[in-house]
């Protein structure tokens, strides 16, 4: 190769004692782009003779082979990232090359050895973090970046021949949640994330909302579906809309252990709630309808109820809900008796509470007797069902029964109320705060939930950049300047 051909730079590169070397870079340019590089002068040696370089017994030292036309498509031994294909590719490389071998100046370096190994280490850590502060390799590390920038992103273009990362699936992403019992291992993070995705509700500019819009399909003994308004009632100081709970009870119903295969079954709210709006204040006669109540006339709640389970199990665990408040009833088909458990009442608040309870026992009565089993009460004695209150401490805010009623569904023990009572310990604000994060995942995150693949990659995709101990605080309003997206 002529000197028409081709430049010569030289710089200074590091040995392993520290010393610097004069090592010359062939660098091939094309005649039309070829420029006049001043000549480099090379430094005075210094009194002190470098160290010969540490040499390891069964090694031998190589150096880079330095660019050439016959390997600019090979990749450099230093920096095999990079496959040599153009002027710019050298360009980067000669910088690489600067960066890497750049020592500030310093004081004379003894020519002398120790021969400790962790000392020697040691050093080399310590001049790496001097390097790493230096102005100028600051500012040659920037200048590399871009360059490395630009090849890369002229790599993309040419849809390069290495295999692409395939990013995570729903169903691999589903694979980490195999089992119910699962849920307890998921992260506070990831509840989190799936709250915020399955609560908030977005506002497009023509005004309209996703409230509609569908983000769970629950298979019980039908197709159970959710719309995403459903969800944002476990927003906090929200009240819990019946379906939320209604989920639950298919949850809890499908749930594999003993309290529920064998003891305890929890009455969706479905059809008690619709009849309760079709007999306001307890009314036999509808004065809508002017009839009495008759579950044949609810057919599209009927395949909801388990009619094996409401007829076999010894308690029925029935959650109501009537302007807003909702409060337990807790059947025992052994002994005919009934109890309620009110978050906010130790005793029926008003004679039209009473007469709402005798309605509400006559329907429970009458969804037994349609599934095959044995009424509460027979004849006209079915109107008259009595409930007695237990005394129980319950919510500390007006809004939160719907979330009481709920866990009561998994912790009551019917055997533990005693003369009237139930003696438990009460949770703090913040606990029943969190249930409603808890809640959200337990229902998207469940197996039962046909659209669960989806709720867990939106989850994920979800990110916040706002503390997650704030999350449910009357001071913190979250929207959609808060939520990032992938």
């Amino acid at each position: 190769m002529s000197p028409a051909d081709s430049n010569m730079m030289v710089v200074r590169e590091q040995t392993p004692s520290d010393a610097l070397a004069i090592v010359p870079i062939q660098v091939f340019v094309p005649a039309s782009q070829t420029t006049t590089v001043p000549e480099l002068q090379e430094t005075p040696e210094t009194d002190f003779e470098p160290t010969p370089p540490l040499q390891i017994e069964g090694t031998t030292e190589t150096t880079p082979e330095p660019p050439s036309p016959n390997n600019f498509k090979k990749p450099h031994p230093r920096f095999p990232q990079l496959h040599l294909k153009s002027a710019e590719d050298v360009a980067a490389l000669m910088m690489m090359e600067r960066t890497a071998s750049y020592v500030p100046k310093t004081d004379p370096v003894p020519s002398f050895s120790l021969g400790l190994t962790y000392s020697s280490q040691e050093g080399a850590l310590t001049q790496e973090t001097e390097r790493a502060k230096s102005p100028e390799t600051a500012n040659l590390l920037e200048q590399l970046d871009d360059l490395v920038q630009k090849i890369a992103s002229s790599a993309a273009k040419e849809k390069s021949k290495s295999p692409q990362i395939q990013r995570e699936t729903g169903g691999e992403s589903s694979g980490k949640f195999e089992t119910p019992e699962g849920i307890n291992q998921i992260t506070d993070d990831m509840k989190e994330k799936c709250y915020i995705w399955g609560t908030r509700l977005k506002t497009y500019a023509d005004g309209s909302t996703d409230e509609y819009d569908h983000i769970c399909t629950l298979m019980a003994q039908d197709n159970y579906i959710l719309f995403r308004m459903h969800l944002a009632s476990l927003q906090a100081e929200s009240y819990i809309e019946s379906e939320i709970v209604s989920a639950m009870c298919h949850i809890l119903n499908w749930k594999n252990d003993k309290r529920f295969q064998e003891q305890v079954y929890c009455l969706p709210p479905d059809i008690v709630s619709m009849a309760l709006s079709k007999h306001p204040k307890g009314e036999f006669i509808s004065p809508k309808t002017n009839k009495e109540f008759r579950v044949e006339d609810y057919p599209s709640f009927i395949p909801f109820i388990d009619a094996k389970k409401i007829t076999s199990h010894p308690y029925i665990f029935a959650p109501v809900c009537y302007l807003g408040h909702w409060w337990l009833w807790v059947i025992d088909t052994t002994k005919w008796r009934c109890r309620i458990l009110d978050p906010l009442h130790k005793k029926a608040p008003s004679d039209e509470r009473k007469q709402l309870n005798k309605f509400t026992g006559y329907v429970f009565s009458r969804l037994r007797a349609y599934a095959g089993g044995e009424p509460l009460q027979k004849d006209e004695k079915e109107k008259e069902i009595k409930a007695s209150y237990v005394k129980i401490s319950g919510q500390k805010s007006s809004y939160d029964c719907g979330i009481y009623v709920m866990k009561w569904l998994e912790l009551i023990e019917p055997e533990n109320i005693k003369k009237g009572k139930y003696e438990w310990d009460n949770w703090k604000q913040e606990e029943v705060d969190h249930y409603r994060v808890e809640y959200a995942s337990r229902i998207l995150f469940s197996e039962m939930n046909k659209e669960r693949d989806q709720a867990i990659r939106e989850s994920n995709a979800i990110r916040l950049s706002k503390p997650s101990s704030v999350l449910l605080s009357l001071f913190c309003q979250i929207n959609s300047a808060d939520i990032e997206t992938a």
